[in-house]
């Protein structure tokens, strides 16, 4: 049992349980009736010198102010395509606010409004834990076979390992090319974090079986795997998965389809496979949208992924039938602790000449990031 474990709802706190929590500076009340004037009024003041980006599982009250929306890959080229804004205000996450400080120009300013809107699967590959697994796959004679892969969705140090040892960073669009110039240069995947995207490209779009997979398992001896477990696989699964994503199960797709005939299940590839081998389409945040925006009146569609999307596009096409794929629903908690009171906070702070929270990747570290980005941008 850990200190903070102990620690009695109200009394004392644990400084490292969290970052960013407190604000250096004054936090606005939730219960300020004038946040929205004051977002508008600091965006104004501010002017051409800030773009701000809004990922699309953040807030309606957040998204309000963004200057362009998108996923997490999107957003960073918006990011890298306003040169001339020094102050980008990332309404997104981690992983997301340190891919834009990557792409974008030195003189370039990345603030993330609230630094403890982490990402869960980002943070279950960590770099010593990687590094662990890289001398596990030498000492099994294959690391020169293995080439790393991993998703938009890890921190930057995950990528720059990656770019370090040849590999490529990939999306949830474009998992499927990164996963050829992969196998272009090695007999073996090594795919991080997300497991899932990893499976479901692999064997759905790649033609791999399930038995050429296997999970490597950051907290257990050698990753729970045996030297003839890896030297047989093609495709070495990291253990992450999406809090979100992870949730959605066969009986959600099988409930949803007894409520509603006809309906069509969209899902994320995120999403853990026997899910979406159940689902009619399945495809990246981006693709989800535009399904639905195209699809015909009347239609009935039950989407897995995050809520506030969901909603969204439901509110936005009250002539279709747009439901959360589960029962019980779920924002992703991290990406909704950047709130008005902290975007607020943020816009006013630079207002007045002070950049806070910024977010920071060291030289060395983007150098190599940055080699893993641009493969990935340079696939055909």
């Amino acid at each position: 049992m850990t200190t903070s474990s102990l620690l009695i709802l109200g009394r004392g706190s644990d400084p490292a349980s969290e970052r960013g929590v407190s604000c250096p500076g004054e936090l606005p009340a939730a219960s300020d009736p004038d946040l929205v004037d004051r977002a508008r009024a600091a965006k104004a003041a501010l002017g051409d010198r800030l773009f701000v980006l809004g990922h699309h599982y953040q807030r309606d009250e957040v998204i309000q102010f963004a200057d362009v929306t998108g996923d997490s890959f999107k957003l960073a080229q918006e990011a890298a395509a306003r040169p001339q804004a020094p102050y980008i205000v990332f309404c997104g996450v981690h992983f997301m606010a340190e891919s834009a400080d990557i792409l974008t120009t030195p003189e370039q300013r990345v603030v993330l409004p609230d630094l403890a809107a982490g990402c869960s699967m980002a943070d279950m590959a960590t770099y010593d834990q990687v590094e662990e697994c890289w001398e596990v796959l030498e000492e099994a004679g294959i690391a020169d076979d293995v080439v790393p892969v991993t998703y938009m969705n890890s921190s930057a140090d995950i990528k720059a390992f990656v770019g370090r040892h040849g590999g490529i960073v990939c999306t949830s669009s474009n998992a499927k090319r990164a996963l050829e110039w992969a196998y272009a240069r090695g007999s073996k995947v090594l795919f991080l974090p997300d497991q899932h995207l990893g499976r479901n490209t692999a064997v759905l779009e790649m033609g791999l079986s399930l038995d050429d997979c296997v999970i490597y398992s950051p907290n257990r001896r050698d990753g729970g795997l045996t030297t003839d477990e890896l030297r047989d696989a093609t495709m070495i699964l990291w253990r992450g998965h999406c809090s979100v994503h992870g949730r959605f199960s066969l009986d959600s797709v099988d409930d949803v389809r007894a409520r509603i005939p006809g309906v069509n299940v969209l899902v994320h590839p995120e999403c853990r496979h026997e899910v979406v081998r159940a689902a009619d389409q399945v495809g990246s945040t981006e693709y989800i949208i535009r399904m639905i925006d195209q699809a015909p009146a009347g239609s009935a569609w039950a989407v897995g992924t995050e809520l506030n999307l969901v909603k969204r596009l439901a509110d936005r096409h009250p002539d279709k039938t747009i439901v959360y794929l589960d029962k019980t629903v779920c924002f992703c908690s991290t990406m909704n602790r950047i709130d008005l009171p902290h975007l607020v906070w943020s816009l006013e702070s630079l207002a007045a000449g002070e950049v806070v929270n910024q977010i920071t990747v060291d030289e060395e570290t983007a150098h190599y990031a940055r080699a893993a980005l641009d493969r990935m941008l340079a696939l055909p």
